[in-house]
């Protein structure tokens, strides 16, 4: 199964203009409670800011339970069934004590999520010396993770990321919201997050720990703890530091030199010899250590504040839970805080079995009785068979070599028909291991599988089907995906992995990859791991999707999603899986010339920053290029991070009208950028039998519903940009004398505009296929169509895609180079010849206030919680996130149902008409096709046509074609 193996990344913004994000989070709660998350993360001087003045309290959950798992353990903490509770008592009662005793305005848990993070690919002995989590600790997290769970309390983890980074996100914001956060955390890494509205806490002592706490043990700044901690190194995390250098030689160094840098630049003058060979010798393992130990406050976390406020808090689940495991004491004070609180407990009993009823969160299955079996006999093989060519439905799962499908080697297949009963078949294992051939499996599964009236359940199936077709056996629907269904219950929630949804929909705690195969540079191949192990970790991955089959289908009924899913989303996995098979021919020898051209076009752009600068610096330190444009160019702070003064591409774009040499520093991102993201990585990912490469899609990763791609991700190649067209270029028919096709939607999410606005001027306008631009720059103007100029033209352009992305009038005088008085006035003279569009955008942001959900054309929904009232709402400045959200939701989802029903009525078309044409990818608004010269026209006009009555709209669909020898050539 490949989701237990990759990370998920999430799109939480509009899509315009495209953004990359290395990942997301989310404070989150019970999947059946109220109403999920909304982003958060600007100051607001209204009372839309609920944080001012408030204290946040943020707790290091991993670090707090390990505290109170060994100091319990000795008490042998156990339920009435004999489970080990300790740590889940220690901790419920930490959180109770910080309710009750430092009575918190807000309180989340922040949770480390499960696999590697970016510190890991820096640095493969990161954590190394770590031993792995004792088993009667893994049972309590999830317990844990359950119990915060119907308390309401909410959890923040960002897949990527460590806790500690999500504190320093949230202390960063909270403190840029005017509030006072205290990090709840042990850790002396947040001791580097001490500022005067930041502060630790230890819950041990009780203890406030400040900067004056700090000088007092280090001698040292907030500050200075990454040099400190960069010279000194961390044996618990395997930070090396730099050997001889202990924490009074570094508080003296620090003290001296003030910073790192500082030390090396006056390392002759340390008159301690060993002392000063050791610095020399130890600087880039300081420079290391200082990448390691340095938090990041940037990580894309999600807060909705008023989920942390303790009156949001369900102490009555919580305690009847409690009731459950026999935390008496513990019951009494939830029971005590609830009347506080103003929701009192009443007596009742947990019940302990699934599914539950609509408004009850899930309850956990323990014991999980399970009966698992490795396959290895023909005779136990045919039994099976026999055995499942009577079920109606099957789940299934393949283990592999890799998380690339089209890279991946079938290791071996696991099936369930039964709940609680799952089956493994071997088809490679470590040496001395009996295993049965692929050839005789494969034959019998497809007759297993391929029978119309079994639906075939798993989870990721995509990956799956595309792995058993490379291994020659091809699987027909029904589809049930676990994954696909709870993503379009929550499309919000970061995570819709095996292990998350075991343990929020059945409260199971799954067996973690990384105890089957290792990480780092012990880890093995799955074909390594011996058969007890993976035939129990496999046999698993089959049967809980089989459990949660009933769960998820029946919610997506109540929630009236259930044509969506069947009609659109399982068809579509039939659609990727043949694209991500066949994938895309690349030509190596455009890539080679590209990239000897973007290294002389980089060296251009050095030589130019270089002469402008008037020295050299390193372009890639932050630090250096802000000590250019600021202390030497004094151009203006544009904004300020932690670190300092940012040079970020918003910033430097906007400094780029003051100076020459932003502009280049841009230039130079972009090309060094595309150079080591496409131009020298593509030519690794051609596939060595096919010759292509073989991107794979996404459904469950933008909550607006459209695609993504990733390995390679082939929609952030710049379409407007030279380096970007000669990118495309490389992309060519993977057939000789073949041409590409490609079939864009013009104006989609404009078109959507005016059907839901039902605006009379955009609708005629498309339905005279106008210049929508021109026109609407004439009526906002007061002019005639002809004398429009191409400057009114283009301010138009920007106001037509600006609303439907809550730019603000400064927003459009930035991108715009014009005064944001003219630019107030030209949004405000649009809604004034616009108004019903005016109307659509408010009308969706009062249901979204009232409601707290969204829904697209076909119904897609996306919870939304944060959208103001009408009166606090100004359309000449900037929506909020949750503003943005819905109102981009509504369009750009829609667009991306569109796209969906088309790709899946023109493949069925391929299908069945016998032409020598391939579909091979979408790209947002856009698909492209590989196809024989002489079906071209054929192709094309059928393309077109399907695509523009794919979904029926008051204004007409209009499909733009272009085709050429390569993919540059049909944009």
């Amino acid at each position: 199964m490949a989701d237990k193996q990759q990370t998920f990344l999430f799109d939480d913004s509009p899509d315009q203009p495209p953004q990359s994000s290395p990942g997301a989070g989310s404070a989150s709660h019970d999947p059946q409670s109220s109403a999920p998350v909304a982003e958060t993360n600007a100051v607001s001087a209204d009372s839309s800011n609920p944080v001012a003045g408030k204290n946040v309290y943020i707790v290091d959950a991993h670090a707090a339970i390990y505290q109170v798992f060994h100091a319990l353990a000795a008490a042998n903490m156990t339920t009435p069934r004999g489970e080990p509770v300790g740590a889940v008592h220690g901790f419920l009662r930490d959180m109770l004590d910080l309710l009750e005793k430092r009575q918190p305005d807000y309180l989340f848990c922040a949770f480390d999520p499960p696999g590697d993070t970016f510190r890991h690919e820096l640095y493969a002995d990161y954590k190394a010396n770590r031993e792995s989590m004792p088993d009667d600790l893994r049972s309590q997290i999830a317990k844990i993770r359950h119990l915060l769970d119907l308390f309401h309390l909410p959890i923040v983890e960002v897949s990527g990321y460590e806790a500690d980074d999500v504190l320093a996100t949230v202390a960063r914001i909270v403190e840029e919201l005017g509030g006072h956060c205290y990090v709840v955390s042990p850790d002396k890494d947040c001791r580097q997050l001490i500022t005067q509205h930041v502060s630790l806490y230890n819950m041990r002592k009780a203890l406030v720990y400040q900067s004056q706490q700090l000088v007092e043990d280090w001698g040292i700044r907030p500050d200075q703890v990454v040099d400190f901690q960069s010279l000194v190194g961390d044996s618990v995390d395997n930070v090396p530091g730099i050997s001889g250098i202990g924490p009074k030689t570094a508080t003296e160094l620090l003290q001296r030199y003030e910073t790192l840098e500082g030390i090396f630049e006056h390392v002759g003058e340390i008159k301690q010899k060993k002392r000063q060979q050791n610095l020399i010798d130890g600087r880039d393992s300081a420079l290391l250590s200082r990448t390691l130990v340095r938090l990041d406050s940037a990580v894309p976390v999600t807060m909705d504040w008023q989920l942390g406020r303790s009156d949001h808090f369900d102490t009555h689940a919580a305690a009847e839970l409690c009731r459950e495991f026999g935390f008496r004491g513990l019951t009494e004070r939830l029971e005590r805080l609830g009347q506080k609180l103003g929701n009192p407990v009443v007596s009742a009993t947990l019940p302990t079995t699934a599914p539950l009823a609509d408004d009850d969160p899930p309850a956990p299955l323990e014991p999980w009785e399970a009966e698992y079996v490795a396959v290895q006999e023909e005779t136990e093989w045919r039994r099976l068979v026999a055995e499942l060519s009577q079920a109606t439905r099957i789940c299934f799962d393949t283990e592999t070599t890799s998380t690339s499908p089209r890279f991946a080697q079938l290791v071996g297949v696991s099936l369930c028909a039964e709940a609680g009963k799952a089956f493994y078949i071997p088809i490679q294992a470590p040496p001395g291991t009996k295993c049965l051939p692929w050839e005789r499996v494969r034959q019998d599964l497809e007759s297993l599988l391929n029978r119309s009236e079994v639906e075939k359940v798993g989870q990721n199936l995509k990956y799956d089907l595309v792995v058993l077709r490379h291994h020659g056996l091809e699987v027909t629907g029904p589809w049930f995906d676990t994954l696909l269904a709870d993503y379009l219950l929550d499309p919000g929630q970061r995570n819709h992995g095996i292990d998350e949804l075991s343990r929020r929909y059945l409260g199971h705690e799954t067996i973690k990859i990384s105890e089957l195969i290792g990480t780092g540079k012990n880890q093995k191949r799955m074909d390594e791991v011996p058969l007890p192990q993976i035939a129990e970790y496999a046999a698993e991955d089959a049967d809980v999707p089989l459990r949660l089959r009933e769960i998820l289908g029946q919610q997506l009924e109540s929630e009236q999603l259930g044509p969506l899913y069947r009609d659109v989303e399982m068809p579509l996995i039939d659609v990727l899986s043949d694209l991500e098979s066949t994938g895309i021919a690349v030509d190596r020898d455009v890539l080679g010339r590209l990239s000897v051209e973007l290294e002389k076009r980089i060296e251009h752009h050095r030589g130019e920053i270089f002469r402008i600068a008037g020295r050299e610096f390193n372009i890639d330190s932050p630090k250096q290029l802000a000590a250019i444009l600021f202390d030497e160019l004094k151009l203006p702070v544009v904004r300020k991070t932690k670190t300092g003064a940012s040079t970020d591409a918003e910033v430097l774009a906007e400094l780029a009208y003051q100076h020459e040499l932003p502009a280049q520093v841009l230039e130079y991102r972009q090309d060094t950028k595309l150079k080591n993201t496409y131009v020298d990585t593509l030519p690794e990912l051609i596939h060595p039998e096919t010759g292509r490469i073989h991107t794979s899609f996404m459904q469950d990763v933008a909550a607006t519903g459209r695609l993504s791609s990733k390995d390679p991700n082939l929609q952030n190649i710049p379409v407007r940009t030279e380096s970007g067209r000669l990118i495309r270029s490389a992309f060519i028919p993977g057939e000789p004398d073949w041409v590409l096709l490609s079939a864009d939607y013009s104006q989609i999410e404009l078109r959507v505009l005016a059907h839901f606005s039902r605006d009379a001027a955009l609708s005629r306008a498309f339905q005279e296929d106008a210049d929508i631009h021109a026109i609407v720059a004439a009526e906002v103007a007061g002019i005639e169509l002809e004398q429009v100029t191409s400057d009114l033209r283009r301010r138009a352009k920007a106001v037509n895609f600006g609303i439907l992305y809550g730019q603000s009038a400064f927003g459009l005088a930035r991108a715009l180079g014009i005064p944001q008085e003219d630019a107030a006035a030209f949004i405000e003279g649009y809604f004034e010849k616009y108004p019903t569009v005016s109307d659509f955008i408010e009308s969706t942001l009062d249901h979204a206030e009232k409601e707290k959900r969204v829904q697209t054309i076909l119904g897609r929904y996306r919870l939304v919680d944060g959208v103001r009232p009408r009166e606090k709402r100004d359309r000449t400045k900037s929506r909020n996130a949750a503003e943005r959200i819905a109102v981009n939701t509504v369009v750009q989802g829609s667009a991306a149902d569109i796209i969906k029903v088309a790709m899946i009525d023109v493949h069925r078309w391929l299908k069945q008409a016998n032409l020598r044409c391939r579909m091979l990818l979408q790209i947002h608004d856009e698909l492209l096709f590989e196809v024989h010269p002489d079906d071209l026209e054929t192709v094309r006009a059928e393309v077109v046509s399907r695509m523009a009555r794919a979904i029926e709209l008051s204004v007409p669909l209009k499909v733009d074609t272009k085709s050429g020898p390569n993919w540059a050539q049909c944009d």
